[in-house]
C-alpha cells in the first residue's frame, strides 16, 4: 500500500462504558497508540480505560469495546457496485475475527435517525480535488470507493471465559448446572484486536487495488 500512498490506522475507542469522545487526530493514532496497553490515541482516556478492565477482572467478569480503523489517501474506484462491494468486502474480513459482533462505517448506525439532507454528502473542490464537506459515509459510496478516509468501527464482544459463576446444561444428564471458568484469562481482548483490525482492513484496500491495477502485481 505504500506503493500507492495509502496508510492504514487503527485505535481502541471503547473499553466497557469509557469512550472517546469526539474526533480524534491521525497524528495522535500514529504518535500514542502503542505507548500504553490498551492502545488508545488518548493518554488520559488510556487510564480510564485500563481501570475499567482492571475493575472488570476483580469482580471476575470481563469487558467488550470498539476499535476504530483508518485508510487514508485511498483512491476512488476501488470495489464493485453490487458482487465485490468494498464495504462489504472489509465486513466480511473483519467479521472473520473472533468475537466481532459489529460493523459500521462512517456515521453507521446514525444515519437511521438522519435525513437525507443530513446523511448526504456534500461535494466540493478543495486543492483542485474533488472531497466531500462530511464523511458520513466513511469514504465508500455504493460499495465503491470515494477518495476520502475509509473509517470503520468494530464492536468486539466481551471475553466469555469469566471466573463468575454462569448458568449452563449437561446434556447428558439433561439437567441444568452451573459452570465457572478458572484459570488464567483475558478480561478484555479488545487491545490484542487493534493491529489485527488494522491487517484486515490493509489486506482488503490491497486486495482491491491490485485488482483494479492500481498496485501493479509484479512489482521490479
Amino acid at each position: 500500500l505504500k506503493l500507492i500512498g495509502v496508510e492504514v490506522l487503527a485505535h481502541t475507542v471503547q473499553i466497557g462504558g469509557v469512550r472517546v469522545e469526539g474526533e480524534v487526530t491521525y497524528d495522535d493514532i500514529r504518535r500514542n497508540v502503542y505507548t500504553n496497553p490498551v492502545r488508545c490515541a488518548i493518554p488520559d482516556i488510556a487510564e480510564k480505560m485500563i481501570n475499567e478492565i482492571l475493575s472488570a477482572a476483580k469482580e471476575g467478569d470481563s469487558v467488550g469495546g470498539i476499535v476504530e480503523a483508518i485508510a487514508l489517501n485511498v483512491p476512488a474506484g476501488l470495489g464493485e457496485p453490487i458482487f465485490d462491494s468494498l464495504d462489504a468486502d472489509i465486513a466480511k474480513m473483519l467479521f472473520n475475527i473472533p468475537a466481532v459482533k459489529g460493523v459500521e462505517f462512517g456515521a453507521g448506525f446514525k444515519v437511521a435517525s438522519m435525513r437525507g439532507s443530513e446523511a448526504n454528502d456534500q461535494y466540493a473542490i478543495r486543492d483542485g480535488k474533488v472531497v466531500t464537506l462530511t464523511n458520513n459515509s466513511g469514504g465508500i459510496i455504493g460499495g465503491i470507493s470515494n477518495g476520502m478516509p475509509i473509517k470503520v468501527r468494530v464492536a468486539f464482544k466481551p471475553t466469555p471465559s469469566i471466573s463468575k459463576k454462569q448458568r449452563t446444561v449437561n446434556l447428558e444428564e439433561m439437567s441444568e448446572e452451573e459452570i465457572q471458568v478458572v484459570g488464567r484469562h483475558d478480561p478484555c481482548i479488545v487491545p490484542r484486536a487493534v493491529p489485527v483490525v488494522e491487517a484486515c482492513l490493509a489486506f482488503v484496500i490491497a486486495d482491491h487495488a491490485l485488482r483494479a491495477g492500481v498496485i501493479p502485481r509484479v512489482i521490479k
